[in-house]
């Protein structure tokens, strides 16, 4: 197959740097212009994702087709038989924001319903198989230990679920798990298992979402807002995307109702690597690695308890 020659090249990087400024005008401007689709869920200014217009969205693919026009006839067979290769797609309906549980789930769930309507509930912890194995009791990833030593006083409900998402955690908001009980914490992290089927801005789109249902639920409540912790090795492409969305959701926190914290470092050593006696598969706490997180939150949750 014979490579795209200077002058194309030339071409497509003017191509792409025109897409990148476009990006950026996008990004400064998205709420402002008028008929850009909204998210299909309430999500704050402060992690909304700019979505091009219907007329920007046929702008560029009649860029992108003079583009390709102008191949030499080489370059251009290639675009024509694998189109795929350099198309214009816009996004979809973002599933990251539309309330779903997962039908496994249900039990988890009712189980769950029946703790918030007991209420005398201090503390909320709400996510996914991460928090939920707080509750393990045995084996080489055994939370409860920890949990007991740390926050064994407290008045604590968890209502993480293992394998659940942004949209399962929204789901469970808005049908019980938000209702009942007033508590004065909540400690949320969540969307690491949306990482395989979700961009990260995406997955910012639903963490927000989670926020604000969160906000009109308990508003009274202070969040503590947790960075997704860092998973498998350091050349992963899962770590560079848990950063990007890191880097987007640490602008929920105001410092008055929601407050961010990154504590994933703890859980690395100087090389970013994760030991096996914190993860032992590079994703779930061992129990040493509970005892990391309890250590790091430890106050942070007891000064928004004040």
């Amino acid at each position: 197959m014979q490579a795209i020659n200077n002058v194309t090249r030339f071409k497509f990087k003017y191509l792409l740097l025109t897409t990148v400024v476009m990006a950026a005008w996008l990004g400064n401007s998205a709420l402002a212009q008028p008929g850009r689709q909204p998210p299909p869920a309430p999500v704050p200014d402060e992690v909304i994702m700019p979505r091009p217009t219907a007329i920007e969205v046929e702008q560029a693919r009649t860029s992108l087709a003079t583009f390709i026009a102008g191949l030499d006839t080489a370059n251009k067979r290639i675009f024509d038989a694998y189109p795929y290769l350099l198309e214009v797609r816009p996004l979809g309906i973002n599933t990251a924001l539309v309330p779903n549980l997962a039908p496994n789930f249900a039990a988890k769930h009712a189980a769950n319903l029946e703790v918030a309507k007991a209420g005398d509930i201090d503390v909320l912890f709400m996510g996914d198989s991460i928090t939920d194995w707080w509750r393990n009791e045995t084996g080489n990833m055994a939370g409860k230990p920890v949990f007991d030593k740390y926050f064994g006083t407290m008045k604590v409900a968890n209502f993480g679920i293992a394998g659940d998402t942004t949209q399962g955690v929204l789901f469970r908001l808005q049908n019980g798990e938000g209702q009942g009980f007033t508590p004065k914490a909540v400690m949320l992290m969540i969307g690491t298992n949306n990482t395989r089927s979700h961009r990260p801005a995406e997955i910012a789109e639903g963490v927000g979402a989670v926020i604000l249902e969160l906000q009109k639920d308990f508003p009274a409540a202070k969040i503590l807002l947790l960075g997704i912790f860092p998973r498998s090795t350091p050349d992963d492409p899962l770590r560079t995307q848990i950063a990007e969305i890191n880097s987007i959701i640490a602008r929920l926190g105001d410092n008055q109702s929601v407050f961010y914290k990154d504590i994933g470092a703890i859980f690395l050593d100087a090389d970013g690597k994760i030991a096996p006696e914190i993860m032992s598969d590079g994703l779930h706490p061992t129990t040493q690695g509970y005892e990391l997180w309890a250590e790091a939150i430890e106050q942070p949750l007891a000064d928004l308890l004040k």
